[in-house]
């Protein structure tokens, strides 16, 4: 088989490239804020912390459609739903109160 004489990877639109790249900025920013490290550091790491973060998005997406599907075969939806979204509230209400619970 041969190889052809152009290239095989195609061009990218500048939108798409100048998009990537504040979105690229945006999660490094992020980063420095939320773990308070330098802003070299940060963007040395860039790599990894678009690599994480797609991968953290990745895995919400996937629980979101099990979830869903999850839910369309349950009798009762809206109640699992509101279980689920009344266990949530309780925890983020106690973690934002500082309630410590007691450990085995």
């Amino acid at each position: 088989m041969e190889d052809s004489p152009g290239s095989r990877l195609h061009r990218v639109s500048t939108k798409a490239a100048i998009v990537s790249g504040f979105v690229t900025a945006g999660l490094v920013l992020a980063v420095v804020w939320a773990f308070e490290i330098s802003l070299s550091r940060a963007a040395l790491l860039a790599p990894v912390i678009v690599v994480a973060f797609g991968a953290a998005a990745g895995v919400v997406v996937l629980w979101a459609k099990v979830a869903r599907e999850s839910l369309g075969r349950s009798r009762r939806p809206w109640l699992v739903a509101g279980i689920a979204v009344a266990a949530f509230a309780v925890i983020a209400a106690l973690s934002l109160l500082g309630v410590n619970l007691p450990r085995e």
